[in-house]
């Protein structure tokens, strides 16, 4: 039997094929074909015109708002009624743009917009080890599971043969058209206890696809960190050897004695590639213009808020104005604490009412709104999820966790997701959860399938086949692309 691999070790795009490729190879000593019989196969099935469907490729960036931690789906933007008390939300249920869908009060602003994108009420997954953020942050942006993973959740360390987040993924396949970087992520990174980074990586995919990271100095409580932000924030993922990090300091001595000296310098230090290109933008006026917040009015970012999680969404949208094709704003708190956390296993009323929920509001709301007014949202897709959600009944434990009276522990089963923009429909609520938000009652979407859908829209086949650090074929996703979210 035939095995036909891209070539190995190279982060290119020239092993890219199909699950449909290696099905024909598996049969070729039947059906008889010549291995240039294969080659013209697999060429042909991998081409664009051999998939598509409603919204494929509208969108031409996403901007990703992991909401890491597990926001309360039934405190938000589920709330249910006639339950007992224990499961009805104690925030008071408000009416939106579309008739007959309710947020709780916690959300006016995104109840007056939500005629602008669609919920997905029926996110779900039973859990293999995955109760844990780890494990299902992994999961959500992946579409794999994890190794090592055990009952309680997955802590181990992300390692170069890790699947690669999807950001990395679209970064490799549809890189921006214009000098700018690829794939932004901030303010923070994704992390559980001592884990830092799992699922966030480009993997197997090699340290060229890695997100540039820009986390601004100061703690998670630090609400001014994104008004520090300087270029020299931009940091590249991964481990960057001493001559590098040599060359990086000089040349940052030439480019504050004068920019002018920038060319000559880079020749000088003969840098590779991928150095030269990660520098050039940085230092590009493009990116340093789009980096500086300075730029906006004081009212627009007052409307964003005037905090890490607002300015940031505000950061994104000037990101993908100046060409990014992937920002990914990761909630800026570690995904299991306390304070503005989504992990609210104690302290729900207070915790959500008075930090998490006032800065996804209003940050959220003003995103697809300024995206919408620019004339923006038409093309980029806006995703705004977390690994769950949280369970329909409080004080009770699901997870392992300690739950007291005025908290809820993770619940995978049953949760809440925004999509917007990038050819997605307005005004529509897809899936409904049962009367206590337990399960959906239809339309389950899976992350798999929402990370297939999130492909489909940016114009790449969700059955791609990529190689992995062994050259062994991997599909980008085991899922289908939810196409009745798409218009």
């Amino acid at each position: 039997m035939f095995s036909l691999t891209g070539s190995a070790g190279k982060d290119n795009c020239d092993g890219v094929s199909t699950r449909r490729d290696v099905l024909r190879v598996g049969g070729s000593s039947v059906m008889g074909l010549s291995l240039a019989n294969l080659m013209n196969l697999r060429n042909a099935t991998a081409s664009e015109g051999s998939y598509g469907g409603p919204g494929f490729g509208k969108a031409k960036s996403v901007i990703l708002i992991y909401l890491q931690g597990g926001p309360s789906h039934l405190d938000l933007w589920d709330p249910k009624e006639g339950v007992p008390d224990n499961v009805r939300s104690i925030f008071k249920p408000i009416s939106t743009r579309i008739p007959g869908t309710n947020f709780t009060e916690l959300m006016p602003k995104l109840a007056q917009v939500n005629d602008r994108f669609t919920m997905i009420r029926s996110m779900s997954y039973t859990p293999v080890g995955l109760f844990n953020h780890t494990a299902a942050i992994y999961q959500m942006l992946t579409g794999y599971t994890a190794d090592k993973v055990s009952p309680s959740g997955q802590l181990e360390p992300p390692t170069p043969k890790d699947f690669p987040t999807c950001g990395s993924q679209i970064a490799r396949l549809k890189p921006p058209t214009v000098p700018m970087l690829p794939f932004v992520m901030m303010p923070r990174p994704l992390q559980e206890s001592n884990v830092v980074g799992k699922g966030g990586s480009a993997g197997f995919l090699g340290r060229a696809y890695d997100p540039y990271l820009l986390y601004p100095a100061g703690d998670d409580m630090d609400m001014a960190k994104m008004d520090r932000i300087q270029v020299d924030d931009l940091q590249l993922r991964g481990e960057i050897s001493s001559v590098r990090l040599e060359r990086r300091a000089k040349l940052r001595t030439v480019i504050n004695q004068g920019m002018d000296d920038l060319e000559k310098a880079t020749d000088k230090y003969a840098l590779d590639d991928y150095y030269r290109k990660a520098l050039s933008l940085v230092i590009s006026g493009n990116a340093r213009r789009a980096f500086d917040l300075k730029l906006e009015s004081d009212a627009t970012r007052d409307q964003y808020g005037r905090n890490t999680f607002g300015q940031s969404c505000l950061l994104a949208r000037r990101l993908i104005e100046a060409g990014t094709r992937f920002v990914e704003v990761n909630w800026p708190k570690v995904a299991n604490s306390d304070n503005h956390s989504w992990d609210v296993h104690s302290g729900l009323s207070k915790r959500m009412k008075d930090q998490s929920a006032p800065m996804l509001d209003a940050g959220l709301s003003a995103l697809i709104a300024d995206l919408d007014q620019r004339g923006m949202l038409n093309d980029t897709l806006v995703v705004a999820v977390g690994e769950f959600g949280r369970s329909p009944q409080r004080g009770v434990s699901t997870s392992g966790n300690e739950n007291s009276d005025d908290g809820r522990d993770h619940w995978p089963y049953c949760y809440t997701g925004v999509i917007a923009g990038g050819g997605t429909r307005r005004g529509y609520v897809h899936g409904k959860s049962d009367k206590t938000g337990s399960a959906p009652l239809e339309n389950p979407v899976h992350p798999r399938d929402l990370l297939a859908t999130i492909y489909h829209s940016v114009g790449i086949n969700p059955a791609t086949i990529v190689y992995n650090h062994i050259n062994q074929p991997r599909e980008l996703v085991q899922g289908e692309a939810v196409t009745s979210l798409l218009s």
